[in-house]
């Protein structure tokens, strides 16, 4: 499989796998829809933003350009998608159904069985790097108020 994302090494790791096998790793020992669902989703953000740089962060996936733009968790029951910034971002298809109540983070969570509207999901993401290019990214201190913590 022909890698076109720019692997970048997390902060302190100067050995070790680069994270796209990081990743396929992952995706492998899960073996099962987890496994699936998180490699389809990896698909769509590599076909969202053919720039994306893939890193290894907090034992997870982590899909970055111009800052993070969503990490890939995987639970027993839910793969995770998690953007950083999805508070600031339209989602006319409703696709966020976790984290709704954070000031910044919003989160997809996928159950077994559960299909994604591909092309929602892929204009999520190009928002997300839009958002990040901008330099807009970063909340105003009106937005998060002294000591609060999303």
């Amino acid at each position: 499989m022909a890698q076109r994302a720019t692997v970048k090494a997390s902060k302190g790791a100067s050995q070790g796998p680069a994270a796209s096998e990081l990743i396929s790793q992952r995706i492998a020992e899960l073996g099962d829809w987890r496994g699936e669902t998180l490699s389809r989703m990896r698909q769509l953000i590599k076909e969202a933003d053919p720039d994306v740089v893939e890193e290894w962060k907090w034992a997870n996936p982590v899909w970055s350009h111009d800052g993070i733009l969503c990490t890939g968790e995987s639970y027993k029951k839910a793969v995770k998608l998690t953007f950083a910034q999805g508070a600031f971002l339209k989602d006319p298809a409703r696709l966020f159904n976790s984290s709704l109540d954070g000031n910044v983070r919003r989160a997809i969570d996928i159950h077994q069985g559960e299909a994604i509207d591909a092309n929602a999901f892929k204009a999520l993401v190009r928002q997300a790097v839009a958002l990040n290019s901008s330099g807009k990214s970063k909340p105003s201190k009106q937005a998060s108020p002294k000591g609060f913590r999303s």
